[in-house]
């Protein structure tokens, strides 16, 4: 019988990390073995990034000379298939530590001049979209060489829906990558999610509290970044719970022009004190919207969706109803008929006893539904419990399970045929089918003269007795 203070052998182990450079040493070495030993799992990471199906190897600090000077990245891939390979340069992260300007426009340089495909880079920071790297650098060094950034939190996440949700064909690969996310999911790992909302929190929130936060506030920029972060995170950890592609809405003006939908932003959170954002989860009958209202304190997340479009009032009504059974008492229902400008709301618990007290005018059956679920919301910067980022995550959570994902669409029933009533022979049981015919009429022929399909025969022949006989 094993003792209890016995540890487990582990094939990527957490004990021995005693600081950062041992930490982003060791993530290194195990994030690329496993790249190198799961294929799917490294398909999945490394396809997204504009490397092609084939033979991946892995290596870790690689040396290159630029100039004067040795560079010495953390890593390096390259995927080979038939004559051509794809090659990146990999630099790691852990902990809080950030990744610099400097260090990634040197890797830059040296793709280059190798004539390597990319610099990947992983760190704990969430960039705020998907395209956009979390440091500003020279854009005529990404001209030929492609930048790309995957926080751990993206790693740890496809790692599981992989290993999770999609499989990995060969038992002894599976393994592998659990021990990967069993690693990655260790805090000595340095591979952390999302857990701050930065040193501007604080000071922010107080100041839109107190009606004096300005758009001109330095700290301001700082908090609607990682607002925008923390709504990646909440789409990566639902993903990764489903096994789906679960992605941020982003508005055309964010990718068309990042800095003017920045500062709209930041004259949203002055007007109005709140943050906002929509995730789109995969075959959902509605997108997730999430709204933090630093003034109120409190986190409202929720759904809109059509209503039937045949029935009356009440019929439409309990059709959602029907499907929020096992819904929260708390949740709201906005109710907006056809052609009005207003809702009508009421608590699910009141329209569990009154269906109708959303029914201003039963002339106006309800065309849309809205379903919102609002919770206090935490005020500290960390992901602690009752924190900001808890109280958003938790509440996320909440409404999907016990309501988003009960909900489906309406769906018109197909047209009907007219029953036609029986008649009085029919219901009597009297057959008054034609009995089959013996045979069919064909065509008068060279054989049959009469259509009637039976071949002309000579008359039978008689012979006539003679007198007497």
């Amino acid at each position: 019988m094993a003792d209890e203070t016995w540890h487990r052998a582990r094939l990527i182990p957490t004990s021995g990390i005693n600081g950062q450079e041992e930490a982003e040493r060791r993530a290194t070495s195990a994030l690329l073995a496993v790249i190198f030993a799961v294929r799917e799992f490294g398909v999945a990471l490394l396809r997204p990034l504009g490397a092609p199906g084939g033979t991946v190897e892995t290596f870790i600090e690689t040396q290159f000379k630029l100039g004067d000077q040795t560079v010495i990245p953390d890593g390096l891939i390259r995927v080979t298939r038939g004559s051509k390979s794809w090659v990146a340069l990999v630099e790691i992260k852990t902990g809080v530590a950030t990744l610099s300007r400097e260090q990634v426009e040197c890797y830059l340089d040296v793709a280059r001049e190798n004539g390597f495909d990319a610099v990947l880079t992983i760190s704990n920071e969430l960039a705020a979209r998907p395209s956009v790297h979390p440091v500003a650098v020279d854009g005529r060094k990404t001209r030929k060489v492609a930048l790309a950034h995957l926080s751990w939190a993206e790693v740890l996440t496809a790692a599981v829906q992989q290993r999770v949700h999609r499989g990995v064909a060969d038992p002894d690969q599976a393994w592998i990558l659990a021990e990967l996310i069993r690693y990655l999911e260790h805090q000595k790992s340095g591979a952390l999610d999302f857990a701050d909302m930065g040193s501007s929190w604080v000071e922010v929130r107080e100041a839109v509290a107190a009606g004096t936060l300005r758009a001109n506030d330095k700290g301001l920029p700082e908090v609607v970044a990682r607002w925008n972060q923390l709504l990646r995170f909440v789409a990566l950890r639902l993903g990764r719970e489903l096994g789906a592609e679960v992605q941020v809405v982003e508005p055309r003006k964010a990718a068309a022009d990042p800095n003017a939908f920045l500062k709209e932003t930041c004259q949203r959170v002055v007007a109005d004190g709140t943050l906002s954002g929509t995730v789109r989860i995969p075959n959902a009958i509605a997108p997730l919207n999430i709204t933090a209202d630093l003034r109120a304190s409190r986190i409202e997340v929720s759904a809109e969706i059509e209503a039937p479009r045949d029935g009356r009032s009440l019929t439409r009504i309990n059709w959602l109803l029907r499907q929020l059974r096992d819904a929260p008492d708390a949740l709201r229902i906005d109710v907006w008929a056809a052609n009005a400008r207003t809702s009508v709301s009421e608590r699910l618990s009141v329209l569990r006893e009154n269906p109708e007290a959303v029914v201003s005018d039963p002339k106006k059956p309800p065309k849309t539904f809205r379903i919102a679920l609002v919770r206090p919301l935490g005020s500290k910067r960390d992901a602690a419990r009752g924190s900001f980022i808890a109280s958003t995550l938790d509440t996320v959570d909440e409404f999907y399970s016990e309501v988003l994902q009960a909900l489906r669409p309406w769906s018109a029933k197909p047209p009907q045929l007219a029953k036609v009533p029986p008649t009085a022979v029919e219901k009597a049981g009297i057959d008054l089918s034609q009995p089959p015919r013996d045979f069919e009429v064909l065509e008068p022929d060279s054989e049959s003269g009469d259509g009637t399909g039976i071949a002309d025969e000579p008359p039978p022949s008689f012979e006539v007795p003679e007198p007497g006989v």
